[in-house]
């Protein structure tokens, strides 16, 4: 199912020796998309707070839990913990692609290509999270989120490209939660123009 480097079984080990610690599992799970891949999610839980469904793996001195619908994009994935002097932490690798779905591909293609580079002149950047009933669900990050000018981006911008370059697509939902923005590019009561503008 996955793999864990030794240095990652070791580092987790390690966390588990806690006092506190003891006795606990760990949860993997996939949290999401964002542009170039997966987002995941790591945390530690009770051995009680395994799902009927989960996937279990024994990893020698701990288990890895991981939801049935996480399971099948992290078939073959790696878990490594890295330290070096320019960073530490839990790293995934994925021979998973991101989408399977030709219309999520074509988007996601866009929204690296084009679309990306564009509103990254404004510190943002727009992350697919899905595509049902041919509408495209995206988020809004960086200099996007709570930006005065997010709805003319996503209406005459990225909606407008998408629609035109994919077809079938009808539609793209903004999901962001503009109000905890915290750095937008244009506050709202100032104006501005959008990167497509």
């Amino acid at each position: 199912m996955i793999n864990i480097t030794e240095a990652a079984g070791q580092y987790i080990s390690h966390l588990l020796a806690d006092a506190e610690r003891q006795g606990l599992a760990l949860r993997l799970a996939i949290a999401g998309q964002r542009p170039g891949g997966f987002q995941y999610k790591l945390g530690f839980v009770r051995e009680d707070e395994q799902a009927a469904d989960d996937v279990v793996i024994d990893a020698g001195g701990f288990r890895v839990f991981i939801d049935a619908e996480s399971a099948p994009n992290l078939q073959g994935a790696t878990l490594d913990f890295v330290e070096t002097p320019e960073q530490s932490g839990f790293r995934i690798h994925n021979p998973k692609t991101q989408w399977t779905d030709p219309k999520a591909i074509a988007i996601q293609k866009l929204l690296d290509e084009h679309i990306n580079p564009a509103v990254a002149d404004h510190g943002g950047y727009v992350t697919l999270l899905d595509v049902k009933d041919d509408i495209a669900y995206v988020a809004l990050g960086g200099g996007c989120q709570g930006c005065g000018m997010a709805d003319v981006t996503l209406k005459q911008g990225i909606e407008a490209l998408i629609t035109e370059e994919v077809p079938g697509i009808r539609q793209v939902v903004d999901t962001t939660d503009h109000a905890s923005g915290t750095n937008p590019y244009y506050q709202p009561a100032k104006g501005g123009a959008s990167p497509f503008a």
